[in-house]
């Protein structure tokens, strides 16, 4: 029974499609892994959505920055929606509320101890082992899941707090929690995000390393599955010796959509459609 991680997929449900067919998916017997970031900026958001709400069990999804996006403008903060959003068509669907409730419904992170992989949008400090990761997503997942959800998405935007302390709490804690899981990419060797920088490794502020070169970080044993940075799309196969294997190959941006199969760490890849 074969697990294929895909990367980010972002409204590019024909490059879905091709993916799948490429690596004969059978959802009689494969699973899926998502890496968040199905809808936005792309075409099909909508399709994206329903298809892999559709596959029930047999796919894993974390959300990503684009679904808390969606989450928030659809739950009482409109004026978050950039001109670049493509969410129209999901906020205007008929069955709008049940995809909504069911993205509420997913975690920031998924661990699974038989393969040994762990699957998130975007990264993790230093300071965090895996399980105390876990604990922390779980967090903001029982806000999400909880009444007061309205409440988490009129707080959730913005930079600040930087560094993580235990000592953190209310909705600061919970923005640090959550700009780690799904906007992460650079951060000091003490764990302080950098939120700002976007490129490609070798281009950022010196005082700036991806989150994964941390020589201290705590989860550098662990095998991390993680979309959000495109800039990463040329070597993906580069980072295995950082023991992490980056999925967002920009699909959405004429790059590529690309899949990892777990069981052997090969990768599959079709071209984007997005001229």
């Amino acid at each position: 029974m074969p697990t294929y991680a895909i990367g980010d997929l972002q409204g590019c449900f024909d490059e879905l499609a091709d993916l799948l067919e490429k690596i004969r998916f059978d959802p009689a017997r494969d699973r899926l892994w998502f890496t968040g970031d199905l809808v936005n900026r792309g075409p099909q958001s909508l399709d994206c959505l329903r298809f892999v709400k559709d596959l029930g069990d047999t796919a894993t999804t974390v959300l990503g920055n684009h679904e808390l996006h969606l989450l928030a403008i659809g739950n009482g903060q409109p004026q978050y929606l950039h001109a670049g959003d493509t969410l129209d068509d999901i906020l205007a669907a008929e069955d709008r509320d049940e995809l909504l409730d069911w993205l509420r419904g997913l975690p920031l992170i998924h661990r699974d101890e038989q393969s040994g992989f762990t699957m998130l949008h975007a990264g993790l400090p230093p300071q965090w082992d895996l399980a105390g990761a876990l604990r922390y997503a779980r967090e903001v997942e029982e806000v999400l899941q909880g009444p007061g959800y309205r409440d988490y998405f009129a707080h959730m935007y913005g930079n600040e707090p930087a560094v993580w302390s235990p000592d953190l709490d209310g909705w600061d804690r919970l923005r640090f929690i959550t700009n780690c899981f799904s906007r992460m990419r650079y951060c000091s060797v003490d764990g302080r995000l950098n939120l700002e920088e976007k490129g490609a490794p070798g281009n950022q502020p010196e005082a700036a390393l991806p989150w994964f070169e941390i020589a201290a970080r705590k989860t550098r044993s662990d095998k991390i599955i993680f979309g959000h940075w495109a800039a990463l799309r040329d070597y993906p196969q580069d980072y295995a010796r950082f023991n992490v294997f980056p999925l967002d190959m920009g699909c959405v941006w004429g790059g590529e959509l690309v899949a990892l199969r777990l069981e052997d760490e090969r990768y599959f890849s079709v071209p984007s459609r997005q001229g």
